[in-house]
């Protein structure tokens, strides 16, 4: 079941591109903007994710830790990351920890045909680890400008 606002963001710990195990309790104490996407390096994922890339500088201005996930590899992961130039880590999760945990991974339809994969959700978690606000019909163009417009209201 997704964390709704208002209640504790679930931690977990999956590796990131290069490896290294983060966790989102590490993060305690700043805001988070945790997306979920289906995969590295399609049309929406990279247009998200480069969304975020493109406004960086009011990102770290904010205060606000960027951590992508989906279920692809950390290879693949830091493939994306590097041809982009994304400057926030991708995390794996390749056993389903943490797409199941915030209950983005579902039954999705494309062209007639019914499969599970995650979907495209991100939630802005507040520095105490609660749930300040999901998005559940993400706009990969508009997203970043959403968040940073959101991150404003919630944090005056």
């Amino acid at each position: 079941m997704m964390p709704q606002p208002g209640r504790s963001a679930p931690d977990f710990a999956l590796p990131d591109d290069q490896g290294e195990t983060r966790s989102l309790s590490q993060y305690r104490g700043r805001w988070v903007l945790l997306y979920f996407y289906p995969r590295d390096d399609t049309p929406g994922c990279t247009l998200e994710a480069c969304g975020i890339r493109d406004v960086w500088r009011e990102f770290e201005k904010a205060g606000i830790q960027v951590l992508g996930v989906s279920i692809d590899s950390v290879s693949r992961h830091d493939k994306f990351r590097q041809k982009y130039g994304l400057p926030f880590p991708l995390l794996s999760d390749g056993e389903k920890q943490a797409v199941e945990l915030y209950g983005v991974w579902a039954l999705k339809k494309s062209m007639g045909r019914e499969y599970m994969g995650t979907r495209r959700t991100s939630f802005l978690i507040d520095p105490e680890g609660r749930v300040a606000k999901v998005y559940s019909q993400v706009k990969p163009e508009e997203h970043a400008g959403e968040v940073l417009a959101d991150w404003a209201k919630l944090s005056a």
